[in-house]
């Protein structure tokens, strides 16, 4: 048995020393369209993940983890090692929860861009109901 622990151990040391660099998961909110008509602020957005996300059930516990988040102008990255299983839904739910905070939940929606982003789209509303109670 001690012999096969070791075995086991060499190969996971051997694993973490090669391949350490691809090992991130990034997820990336694209606030595009609200930040550019002036709805969202990316900075307080940011603050509010970085209050609210949650590391082994606890807030306040990104930097042990080694969780980032990064700022550009119009884009959140979330940046986590790929063995910490940090949760896509999560963010999800914080951003929801932010946009509801800011009464903005009634216009804009969180989707699904591709396999590890989300992106802030505001509803489509069909334009010609609008034009027939006009006249």
């Amino acid at each position: 048995h001690i012999m096969i622990d070791r075995a086991t151990k060499r190969i996971e040391i051997d694993k973490m020393g090669k391949s350490s660099k691809k090992q991130t998961v990034k997820f990336v909110l694209d606030c595009t369209a609200p930040v550019e008509d002036k709805v969202l602020d990316v900075a307080s957005f940011e603050k509010y993940l970085h209050d609210r996300i949650k590391v082994d059930g606890k807030t306040g516990n990104l930097a042990n983890a080694n969780v980032v988040i990064t700022r550009d102008r119009t884009k959140l990255t979330i940046a986590s090692p790929a063995d910490l299983g940090f949760s896509k839904r999560q963010l999800k739910y914080l951003a929801k929860r932010y946009l509801k905070k800011q009464q903005l939940r009634d216009y804009l929606r969180v989707v699904a861009s591709n396999k590890n982003s989300y992106e802030l789209r505001y509803f489509s509303i069909a334009g010609g109901d609008e034009e027939a109670e006009e006249e």
